[in-house]
Order: C-alpha cells, then structure tokens, then sequence
C-alpha cells in the first residue's frame, strides 16, 4: 500500500463513478459522513475489508461498521425488529448504529463482524455519503478513516496526513458538521447503549419511551469504539482540569483561559464538531502534554467525555 499515490476526488457524478469502480476492485476510498471521515471498502470482499485494517493497523477483534443508502437496504443485511424500525424511523439518516443479528445469507466478510453474530449497520446523512452509497448500490464498511487508535479525521486533510500513500482516493468533502462517531445502540436483546456519540442517548431514551442499560468496560468487545485507549494524542491528555499545570497546553470550554477553545460559549453541540479538529491541531504543535477543562456529563458532553476518556487512557497494543 505504500507505493500507493492517494487521489482526491471530487463531490461529482465523475467523482463517484471513480469511487464505485475503486470499490468494486476491492480497494478502499475515504469519505465524508455527517460524524468524521469513513474508511470505505466494500463489506463482502474480504481482501478489501483486509485492505482497511491493514491501512489503519486496527485490531483483527475490533468490529466495522457497516454504511447503506437507506432502511430497505439495511434489511437486507439484519433481521429486523419492531424497535429497529422505531429508531431508524425516528433517526435515520444520521448519527446513530444499530446493532442487529446478522443474516446468514448475508454475505458479509466475517473479518467485518470480527467473529460476531451481529453487525453494525447505519445509514449516513451526509449528502456526499448518501449519493455514494446511492451509487454503489452496496454495503460498504467504513470505520473512521484514521491510523487505528488515533484522532479521528473530519476534513480530508486530516485523512491524507494519517493514510496517504496508503489508500486510493478520498472524496473531498469539506468538514465533518457533527464532529463525533455515531452513537451505537445494541438491538440483540434488550436495547443497549454500546457507544455514546452523535446522537444523544436521551433523545433516543425519548423515542423509546423508557431508560436503557449501558455496555460497561467489563462487557465483552461488540461494537467498534469499545477499546479502552482510542482517539490518541502522540502526548499525554490530562482531563478535567481547572487549569494548565507548568508544560500542558490547555484545550478549554467555556469561559476560560486556554491556549485552544473547544466552545467559549460552551456549547456542547459545537465542542463535540470541533472535538477531533482541535485534537488534530495541537497534536501537530509543539505541545509535551495536553490538559483538556471539564465537560458536563449530560447530552453530547457524554460522548466528548467518552472519546476524551480514552484519549487519555494508558496506549493499548494494536496487534
């Protein structure tokens, strides 16, 4: 993949025809999606699905997250369930995964669900993302289109300074608007909060009328997401910090002093578009270490305090 010289390609008809054939080769094209940047190949080639973890250099354990046009699509891939149609009904397109037992005439490559019964499946709001996925005319898995356990990308630059060289294309399409993963819901059983994100889990909560359970880090891997240290700095993140200590550079929120502002006017929604962006930058400075101001543990403040978690968290091996 080295020998690889990784193209932009534009949001066009002709953009898209290039992605469709790059796909149906079996390689691997990087896009825009409401959330961050995805990593796409398409779901039942393995040799392509191998293509994106070796790309990322992402765990072998750690499942993908498979894009479609739209619900009848999906049902393709998933039994399907009277919940299922609640959630997609009320939220889709946009930020949120279900979590659905596999079909098994689905033909999905086995290296996408890692081994499990289950699948990870969306449908992407983004317009460039739908009109894609639209073309294909297939199911394609796309983790976030970043080395496996760093920051996740929201611009296409963010993507070829991570993958360049190492994937086809990118399809070009400005700036991530949400910022943040999908929220990723379990629909084997009970409903359950797998990985909180995009989608605040009370809205969710709300639509179905009643609380969930959430997935705790004594659970077992069934969602990507899940790994304890992801979304990584190269330095050291201290969180819920008053102020800097002597070396740290400040990420703040909110009215305070900080060498780079999440939101001054604290507001969560733009904290979480600007949450991977800000990482990127200070990652790319000069800084030894990063201390991050507190975020409120309510709405998108879970899924900040979530990713900011395992920013901080001790590296874990990827092999």
């Amino acid at each position: 993949m080295s020998d690889l010289t990784t193209k932009i390609l534009k949001a066009s008809s002709e953009g898209y025809e290039a992605a469709k054939t790059i796909w149906s080769a079996g390689s691997l094209v990087a896009f825009p999606t409401e959330t961050v940047y995805g990593l796409g190949a398409d779901a039942r080639i393995d040799d392509a699905v191998a293509g994106i973890y070796e790309a990322k250099g992402r765990p072998s354990f750690n499942p993908l997250i498979v894009h479609v046009s739209d619900i009848e699509m999906a049902q393709r891939y998933v039994e399907w369930s009277d919940v299922a149609q609640s959630l997609a009904t009320a939220f889709w397109p946009g930020p949120l995964t279900l979590v659905l037992p596999l079909k098994p005439e689905a033909g999905i490559s086995k290296l996408v669900t890692a081994g499990l019964p289950t699948l990870a499946i969306r449908v992407p709001e983004h317009p460039i993302a739908q009109a894609l996925l639209t073309h294909y005319d297939g199911p394609v898995a796309a983790p976030s289109a970043n080395p496996s356990g760093r920051i996740s990308p929201t611009t296409s630059q963010h993507v070829t300074a991570g993958l360049s060289g190492r994937i086809e294309a990118v399809v070009d399409g400005g700036a991530c608007d949400v910022g943040l993963e999908s929220t990723i819901i379990g629909l084997s059983n009970e409903p359950m909060l797998l990985r909180p994100g995009g989608l605040p889990i009370e809205a969710i909560e709300q639509a179905l009328g009643h609380p969930i359970s959430r997935h705790t880090q004594a659970d077992p891997l069934v969602a990507p997401g899940q790994m304890t240290s992801h979304y990584a700095p190269k330095v050291a993140v201290r969180l819920n910090a008053a102020r800097r200590q002597d070396g740290e550079t400040l990420l703040g929120f909110g009215d305070v002093e900080c060498d780079l502002n999440l939101s001054k006017a604290a507001d969560l929604r733009e904290a979480a578009a600007n949450l991977f962006g800000h990482l990127h930058e200070l990652d790319q400075s000069e800084a030894i270490a990063i201390a991050v101001s507190p975020i409120p543990m309510k709405g998108l403040g879970i899924a900040i305090n979530d990713r900011l978690k395992r920013a901080a968290a001790p590296r874990e091996s990827k092999t």
